[in-house]
């Protein structure tokens, strides 16, 4: 009996130990980034700077509008042709406007307008800022909506039409202003909407009698853009800074807004429309909504912070069940007027800050002012300018492919698209595990660049950084990932692409506590 029982003891030991052997060996962690072995490159078109680029497909072709009247196109969302540059009246995009100066620039943007001629934004010059270009079916022409802009909230909201994508567009008439005061009151058209006693309300009384916009509570009415609900009714959405974001239906027959009645109980305006986000002249500009039938949800992407290199842009976004909200963070946080730049850091997904990534050959910086896309192949794209860390004020466009994970919630991928394509049927654990650089953008509002770490994934669910332990797990059959850094949970994709220098790397893009982090893994 006794030597039986040491042989039954001797076997159980020999199986433990072949089960030991067999376990997954944890590697010899380095944490150490060195990133000279990494081949770089900053893939860009030289000469193409479009800043708040939206963006429009018309057959095989990509056109972007910008700020400043410049335009560009592309066949691979890669490489961009120049198609215009600069405010003039030989502008082939936008010159119609000059066709009508006097009108146009009646109000905001010019040194014939309403508004004073000695503010030191306007430089005695025209602005033409934030264009976004849609078809119209009824009027059977490519409607442009921009706007004008004097001072840093006097501004008009105006609409220009053309039979092709590539013009030009002619100006038909202004929408929205704001920034008007007694004096410039009549250059605009609020009056003849909402009345004179409604009018006078948007204006303070001030010491020279000329009254003050209340800027704090009303829009500067700028970056205008077009969306279509799931009922095929059309909206525009604009704004920044100052009031907040508002939102306003658009008669398709037309191509012009509706002015809505009166609702003080769910914010909305007769003349400015409905508030959705914003307020207090808090830093958010640049909305952009897209609604997409696969989630059912409508997603409105903001910029936060000054567009200049060191003021800290950047790409966020809410989400809501309504086109005209409410929209909610990660969290499920509304963001209202009057938080304060501190407070506001902690509302809304920040999906691109400042960052540099393994083969960038610099940090990108002031990421921001977005368009966003579902391609014919159902692809879905982000794209948006950015600044680089060692070019001032240099910029130009960009677009990265995202994609959701489990919960809705979008995950932009770390490299500029190259046609990449996920694995719809999710990657073998072999291919995703490893050692991996990764960045985490925080919410921050300043110039800190999110520069690489190490994390590892290791064979089994384990997480590893050089100050935190987690976990992480595949969903069965899905691309998507769960990864679990410390107490944060991130939900995210993997996705086989190339980077920047066109190198095959795993990628990773998760979100979690409007977060986003990104991580890449070389063979």
């Amino acid at each position: 009996m006794k030597k039986r029982a040491l042989s039954l003891a001797l076997a159980l030991l020999l199986v433990v130990s072949l089960a030991a052997a067999c376990g997954e060996k944890e590697p010899d962690y380095d944490f150490n980034v060195d990133l000279s072995g990494i081949a770089t490159k900053n893939i860009s078109s030289p000469g193409v700077g479009v800043h708040d680029p939206s963006i429009l497909r018309v057959g095989d072709t990509y056109y972007i509008y910008g700020s400043h009247m410049d335009s560009a196109r592309s066949e691979d969302l890669l490489t961009w042709k120049r198609m215009s540059a600069g405010i003039n009246k030989n502008n082939t995009i936008y010159g119609g406007i000059y066709d009508k100066y006097d009108e146009a620039f009646a109000f905001a943007g010019s040194p014939t307008s309403a508004v004073p001629t000695d503010d030191a934004d306007r430089g005695g010059a025209e602005h033409v800022w934030a264009p976004d270009v849609k078809y119209n079916e009824n009027l059977g022409k490519y409607v442009m909506y921009y706007c004008t802009s004097s001072t840093w909230n006097a501004s008009n909201l105006c609409y220009a039409t053309c039979d092709t994508p590539d013009g030009k567009f002619e100006w038909q008439g202004g929408l929205i202003y704001s920034g008007f005061n007694y004096e410039t009151l009549s250059a605009t058209n609020v009056v003849e909407v909402v009345g004179e006693e409604q009018a006078k309300a948007y204006i303070k009384p001030n010491a020279d009698g000329d009254g003050e916009y209340r800027f704090d509570d009303y829009p500067n009415a700028i970056d205008p853009t077009l969306f279509t609900d799931e009922n095929g009714n059309d909206w525009l959405v604009y704004g920044s800074w100052s009031g907040g974001i508002f939102l306003l239906e658009v008669d398709e027959q037309t191509g012009k807004v509706i002015y809505p009645e009166a609702d003080p109980e769910n914010d909305v305006d007769p003349y400015f429309g409905k508030r959705i986000a914003g307020g207090g002249h808090e830093s958010m500009e640049a909305p952009y909504i897209l609604y997409d039938k696969g989630t059912d949800f409508y997603y409105l992407y903001v910029s936060y912070g000054g567009l200049q290199q060191q003021k800290g842009y950047q790409i966020r976004v809410f989400r809501s069940e309504n086109p005209d909200g409410p929209y909610v963070d990660m969290k499920g946080q509304t963001l209202g007027p009057d938080l304060g730049l501190t407070a506001q850091t902690y509302y809304a997904l920040k999906l691109s800050g400042n960052y540099q990534m393994p083969s960038n050959p610099e940090g990108y910086m002031a990421t921001g002012h977005n368009s966003v896309f579902i391609d014919e192949d159902g692809k879905h794209y982000i794209v948006y300018h950015t600044r680089f860390e060692m070019r001032g004020e240099t910029h130009s466009p960009r677009v990265h492919q995202f994609l959701y994970n489990a919960d809705g919630w979008p995950c932009m991928l770390p490299y500029q698209t190259q046609g990449e394509t996920v694995s719809e049927t999710g990657y073998k654990e072999d291919e995703v595990a490893g050692r991996y650089f990764y960045i985490n953008q925080g919410t921050g509002i300043d110039a800190e660049i999110a520069r690489p770490q190490i994390i590892y994934l290791n064979k089994g669910g384990k997480v590893k950084t050089a100050d935190a332990e987690g976990t992480w797990s595949m969903d069965k059959g899905s691309y998507t990932v769960t990864i679990k850094i410390g107490e944060t949970e991130y939900k995210g994709v993997f996705c086989a692409m190339k980077d920047e220098a066109g190198t095959d790397c795993m990628t990773f893009s998760a979100v979690g506590k409007n977060e986003s982090i990104w991580g890449v893994k070389y063979a």
